[in-house]
């Protein structure tokens, strides 16, 4: 079996698996006793908060472990809102952060803030003098990733922080998924991650409040964490995070390389081995182990259990799954084609074999799915004298809509229009997606009596 999804979960660390054995021996007790077995607790607390902490880069009385990552990111925005409610209650977050951070946000703006989302570029990050431009008087907190947990995009932290600390802003960074390649660049002020992310086990996050930044928790103050985690430290599992953290550290300048190799070998010759594909992300500034593509004609959910059969554990930013019947906030900001969309996230120690045997058994495994969902061949029919053909495929989801088009292109005859009519929320997305990859014209969006009409004007 490979496993393919460490962007979701890195497997546990061999060296996180050795401390978190010791430390269950070692640090049960309450360090905030002055007992023996409160002093041992102690020391080992301290030990693994000053290992993060110079990871990090920060002070470490900067630095408070959480119960999550997700827990980091909530107290951090929440706290960096509630310190700076006299200057204003407006938050800037981009389009493609994380869940947690997206969640905060609503939160905000249910509870009256105001929230500006800056867009991406197609290749997911954002423009540094754009995100600049939506600082404002009022401004509380501005939040970026500092790389996209989709398609490993890195972002422009240092000149997203430099522009927030002239305008006197902080700037929290979700760094889960960049922390374990090395520190974050920039002057942020708060930054948040998870340690299952880099190896350590789950359940242990990371909280980081730069010095002189204000900070006000919300909810009931704890006197453990300098008050901003609430409840008894996870101290076998701090250990083995800030374990974890050192070690893939050490190895990472060695592995990043090897890695790069190997998803650039998939970048390159997946789209030559399987047709209709498109790959996503920035292809240079992106995390060493992600690589991102999306098939026409496929059904997300089909494929990713296919891939399983064939013991291959991948993920998806696919609308076609059970799990959402929209297509991922990542992929709609980022304008690309969301269908049959496969996240390959590599871990540490992957071997050349594996990938090897993932690029023989993709093509076969995407052109069954294809052909059971009755996907069109190459274009061999005469186009019809018809002009404006329409297309109904209302009540079907996603990529049925797109394949119904394809189906059709043919019989359109050059200059003319067909109309998809649709109410799956992913047309939106992927019928302007598959105009590009196939060189159509994608004339717009037109209101219907149920969902939308989709125009496209063939071309060629």
């Amino acid at each position: 079996m490979s496993y393919f999804d460490a962007a979701s979960s890195a497997p546990l660390h061999p060296v996180a698996r050795q401390a978190l054995q010791a430390s269950l021996d070692e640090g049960w007790a309450d360090p905030a006793r002055l007992h023996r077995e409160g002093r041992r607790a102690r020391l080992l607390l301290d030990a693994a908060r000053e290992a993060a902490a110079d990871a990090v880069g920060c002070r470490p009385d900067e630095l408070a472990f959480t119960s999550s990552g997700t827990r980091a990111v909530h107290d951090g925005i929440a706290g960096a809102l509630g310190g700076r409610r006299r200057v204003g209650r407006h938050l800037i977050v981009s389009a493609v952060e994380h869940s947690s951070v997206l969640h905060s946000a609503e939160l905000h703006a249910s509870d009256g803030g105001t929230l500006t989302r800056v867009p991406v570029r197609r290749t997911g990050a954002v423009s540094a003098e754009e995100y600049a431009a939506g600082l404002r008087a009022d401004t509380a907190l501005a939040c970026l990733q500092s790389a996209n947990h989709e398609v490993g995009t890195e972002q422009p932290v240092a000149a997203v922080a430099q522009a927030c600390r002239e305008a006197g802003v902080p700037l929290l960074v979700d760094a889960a998924q960049s922390l374990g390649w090395g520190p974050v660049e920039g002057d942020w002020s708060l930054l948040a991650a998870s340690a299952h992310k880099w190896g350590g086990p789950a359940g242990v996050g990371l909280l980081v409040v730069r010095k002189g930044v204000r900070f006000a928790p919300r909810g009931p103050v704890d006197e453990r964490e300098s008050g901003r985690a609430a409840g008894f430290e996870n101290i076998p599992g701090i250990v083995a995070a800030a374990a974890a953290l050192r070690a893939v550290r050490a190895e990472s300048a060695a592995e990043a390389v090897r890695l790069r190799e190997l998803t650039e070998r998939i970048r390159v010759r997946v789209p030559e081995l399987v047709p209709d594909v498109e790959v996503v992300g920035d292809p240079v500034r992106r995390l060493p182990g992600i690589v991102t593509f999306s098939c026409l004609y496929v059904d997300g959910e089909t494929l990713l259990h296919e891939l399983d059969r064939a013991d291959f554990s991948v993920s998806s930013g696919s609308s076609c799954t059970s799990s959402t019947l929209t297509p991922s906030h990542v992929l709609r900001a980022m304008g690309v084609l969301s269908e049959g969309n496969v996240r390959v996230s590599l871990p540490p120690g992957t071997t050349s074999e594996e990938v090897e045997r993932f690029l023989a058994v993709l093509p076969g495994t995407v052109s069954a799915v294809r052909e059971k969902l009755g996907a069109p061949g190459e274009p061999a029919r005469t186009p019809a004298a018809s002009d404006a053909l329409v297309v109904d495929a209302l009540g079907r989801r996603c990529p049925v809509p797109v394949i119904e088009l394809a189906k059709v292109i043919a019989d359109v005859p050059v200059g003319g229009t067909v109309r998809v009519l649709a109410d799956d929320e992913a047309a939106r997305l992927d019928i302007p997606a598959w105009c590009e990859m196939r060189g159509q014209e994608y004339v717009g969006e037109e209101p219907a009596d149920r969902g939308s009409a989709y125009v496209v004007r063939r071309v060629s």
